[in-house]
């Protein structure tokens, strides 16, 4: 069953963001746009290198006023530490969730049950808390925040004008469509 279009299920755990611990629940993407990225472990290999690129855009997602929350089942604690050791995460600002239970990752669809960590999975959240973007890549490949942010321009317009949809490789300021019986067969 895919999820888009689904509001996000309960949950409640503790992150890590600006050296502190905070509570995150499903109530924390009301009321703005949302990226909830999800990743195997931290201490690896990919996924350092995905964090990092989501922090070097992070003034992007911000000015589209868009929240980043990272998650894996880690603790908050193994966050804090892997903060405070790893050059390329020690910089990121935003929201570092620990899923240690598997709920919210099991929530999303994303837990490899067998082995208890999440698949590469990103959801985009619109403001009234419905997934609008699922993206899921298998572990060794690694993501790519300038085409998230191309993919959350079109959620957020799409989201803006109902009646109208983001054509393939669309860029903000570029035509868009209003589909109608006058353009079947005319694409």
């Amino acid at each position: 069953m895919s999820l888009i279009s689904t509001d996000v299920k309960p949950f409640k755990a503790t992150a890590y963001k600006a050296g502190k611990f905070v509570d995150v629940t499903e109530q924390s993407f009301i009321g703005k746009w949302s990226v909830v990225f999800f990743y195997p472990a931290d201490f690896t290999f990919v996924c350092p290198t995905e964090l990092e690129d989501l922090q070097n855009n992070y003034g992007d997602f911000q000015r589209l006023g868009v929240e980043i929350y990272s998650v894996s089942t880690d603790t908050h604690f193994a966050h804090k530490a892997w903060h405070d050791t790893s050059p390329a995460i020690g910089k990121i600002e935003y929201t570092m969730i620990g899923d240690p239970t598997l709920q919210i990752s099991r929530n999303f669809g994303v837990l490899i049950e067998d082995v208890g960590l999440a698949d590469r999975g990103t959801f985009v959240i619109d403001p009234e808390g419905k997934i609008q973007v699922i993206e899921i890549t298998a572990g060794g490949i690694g993501r790519d925040a300038t085409e998230l942010l191309r993919k959350i321009k079109a959620a957020q317009y799409v989201h803006a004008h109902p009646n109208e949809v983001c054509p393939a490789a669309w860029q903000e300021g570029e035509s868009t469509l209003a589909p109608s019986l006058d353009l079947v067969g005319k694409i």
